[in-house]
């Protein structure tokens, strides 16, 4: 058959002969959460570029590996659910297949979801790439009791099939000396006959491409409009015009839309070659480990124990970083032994006072600037990383997804939106970027609307718990429900104003594990390098600004003028100004402001939850807004940052009102 020829002629075009004219294009491609980001990383190592992919927003990241004697260019696409695009993250995915002619593609795959990298795999196979299919995370499908006969799928598929575990480096040497061997899939699938003979006539119409015709075809017989630029930019209009008129006649003549016999014949399709070649044998699970389970699930039960786990995480955090570490490493590394030698040190050195008080004036690079960034920040950074560490490795985030999700629905968000949510937790800026997930721009706006608002990242919320581990549990119950309720009701305001409508909530929930112990360490030592990198940087910057304003003598006029609104209408210290000026650069460098204020005894109980609250809702830090700008673009973060500064201070400024007339 013409198919099979083509594949043919396709296998051979990408053998030896070809292989040694030029830099080998690989591109990773997968469904999302499989782990597809860490094979990039271990393949390419520590040095990659990131960029747009052009015309989008949508961030590509590439790097070079080596296979064999040749230098590849290994380039990591958005994870998809399937190559007919139904979002901008799957465009790119499938623009990269359509235009990029790579010479091999590397399916990662979850490997306790085989069905679904299968669907991905057919669609590979009908665009004539060669590819490789990479089965990771093998150990936790190993501990569910799947098990995947691999020598009988590769022959099956005809193509390498490489078994990974990413984080612990298991298959990757493998991987890597697989690139050169990559092949068409054998695999064939047929549609019946009437969508067949369309695929033939609409073939015969279209041009050279950097996938096969028939896909291209398929693409076109199940409705994807995404391909319309493509096709005004490759054809004449004529021929665009017979194209729609054959895809036109075809469906005219059956009731069931192309679309949905497509995907349903690749669905029965995947199901079969999952079901020949693995078995599932349910792991005998202890009776603790089963209940466990099913409580953190149960809508009633799970809240308790997710109180429990939210008071864990205070104490590890509040407790322990920033009441033990913070007093040993301001009070003892800094103030006792550091900061007096800095002092002396540049004293000796410096003459000129106005760079000696940069340095280590009131607004000093090392007397504040490092004391903050290294002294206070750090301690209870890096705790609260160990925290969430925690929480990712044990499989417990996505059932705080689950458990929320009602809560969710009643501000228009699908249940995904979670997981961007929780992300802000970690860090704003990433959160922003992840609602890319999300299949609506209403889901996108509201969901970033929301992060920028009530979400605090990691480094504010540890400095948060700081100041709440010294105070009675009144202040932090006041500090969350507040949030709770402008998270609704802000949300819920939101979802009346974008329209669109709610979309539905989907999530695989893993199993419960203990946490490994190695993982943790990586990722909360690759958060802490980041914090280093791009943290302590703007911290600099700031207490630069500050040391400035401060020696022009605005930073008085600063406070002057804004005592009228800080002083009287948020109740708090006029050097409360500082904190909030510092806020526009870093939301923790905010907080860190004010924790040194309530530690040397200028806010009581009150003016801390007014304070907390007010930062909390604060505008986002330079960084979250600049990548809002580029998400959402600057009309719409523009906007949302209009609502958000004068709502944030009159949130504050209602709860001064409150708290004065109550307490």
């Amino acid at each position: 058959m013409p198919e099979e020829k083509e594949i043919t002629a396709t296998r051979k075009r990408h053998g030896q002969g070809e292989k040694h004219q030029r830099q080998a294009r690989i591109i990773l491609a997968g469904n999302p959460n499989v782990g597809k980001s860490v094979i990039f990383g271990l393949l390419t190592g520590k040095y990659v570029t990131v960029s747009n992919y052009p015309g989008t927003t949508v961030e590509v990241s590439q790097g070079h590996t080596h296979t064999g004697n040749r230098k590849a260019l290994i380039i990591d696409s958005p994870g998809v659910n399937s190559l007919i695009p139904m979002s901008e993250d799957e465009k790119v995915t499938r623009d990269m297949l359509l235009r990029e002619r790579p010479d091999s593609v590397v399916l990662v795959a979850d490997s306790k979801n085989l069905k679904r990298a299968m669907m991905l795999l057919i669609q590979i196979a009908e665009m004539g790439l060669p590819c490789i299919l990479d089965l990771n995370m093998e150990d936790e499908a190993r501990t569910r009791g799947i098990e995947i006969d691999y020598k009988k799928l590769q022959t099956l598929l005809g193509v390498e099939v490489i078994v990974t575990v990413a984080p612990e480096r298991k298959g990757i040497q493998k991987l890597k000396e697989s690139l050169e061997k990559s092949l068409v899939p054998l695999i064939r699938t047929h549609y019946g006959d009437m969508i067949e003979k369309s695929v033939e006539q609409l073939s015969m119409l279209l041009p050279e491409a950097g996938i096969s015709k028939r896909s291209i075809a398929l693409m076109i017989l199940a409705g994807d409009e995404s391909l319309a630029d493509w096709l005004f930019n490759n054809l004449q209009a004529e021929s665009i015009r017979d194209i729609e008129e054959i895809r036109d006649q075809a469906q005219s003549k059956t009731r069931e839309s192309f679309s949905h016999t497509i995907g349903h014949i690749r669905i029965k399709q995947a199901e079969e070659i999952a079901t020949s070649v693995q078995s599932i044998t349910p792991p005998a699970t202890g009776i603790l480990a089963k209940s466990l389970n099913q409580i953190t699930l149960h809508p009633v039960l799970g809240i308790p124990v997710l109180l429990v786990t939210i008071l864990g995480f205070y104490g590890f955090v509040g407790k322990l970083g920033a009441g033990i570490l913070v007093d040993f490493f301001e009070n003892i590394i800094f103030a006792r032994y550091l900061n007096p030698v800095i002092e002396k040190t540049v004293t000796l050195l410096i003459p000129v006072s106005f760079v000696r008080d940069m340095f280590v004036g009131q607004y000093g690079i090392f007397t504040m600037a490092l004391t903050y960034a290294i002294g206070i920040i750090l301690p209870i950074t890096t705790t609260f990383f160990i925290a969430f560490g925690i929480l990712e490795d044990s499989g417990y985030l996505p059932r705080i997804a689950v458990l929320s999700n009602r809560v969710f629905r009643l501000i228009g968000l699908n249940g995904k939106a979670v997981l961007p949510m929780v992300l802000g937790l970690g860090c704003g800026t990433m959160a922003t970027m992840t609602t890319r997930i999300l299949e609506t721009k209403r889901e996108r706006i509201i969901a970033t609307f929301l992060i920028a608002l009530t979400i605090p990242c990691s480094a504010q919320l540890g400095v948060i718990f700081g100041m709440l581990s010294t105070l009675s549990v009144r202040v932090a119950l006041w500090w969350a429900g507040c949030l709770v309720f402008v998270l609704i009701f802000s949300g819920y305001l939101a979802s009346r104003i974008v329209p669109g409508e709610k979309p539905d909530f989907f999530m695989e929930i893993p199993p419960l594990r203990l946490p490994k112990m190695g993982n943790i360490f990586l990722k909360t030592l690759s958060r802490v390098e980041w914090y280093l990198k791009e943290a302590v940087p703007l911290f600099l910057a700031g207490t630069f600004i500050l040391f400035l304003l401060d020696k022009i003598r605005i930073l008085d006029r600063i406070e002057h003028t804004a005592s009228p609104l800080v002083v009287t209408f948020l109740g708090l210290p006029a050097k409360a100004t500082e904190a909030f000026l510092m806020g526009f650069l870093r939301r923790d460098y905010g907080a860190a402001g004010m924790f040194t204020l309530q530690r040397q005894g200028l806010l009581n109980e009150n003016q801390v939850i007014v304070s907390i609250v007010t930062l909390t809702l604060f505008v986002p830090c330079l960084a979250s807004f600049f990548m809002m700008v580029k998400e959402r673009g600057i009309k719409t973060a523009g906007t949302m940052m209009a609502i958000i500064t004068p709502f944030a201070l009159s949130i504050g400024g209602l709860l001064n009102f409150i708290l004065n007339r109550l307490f």
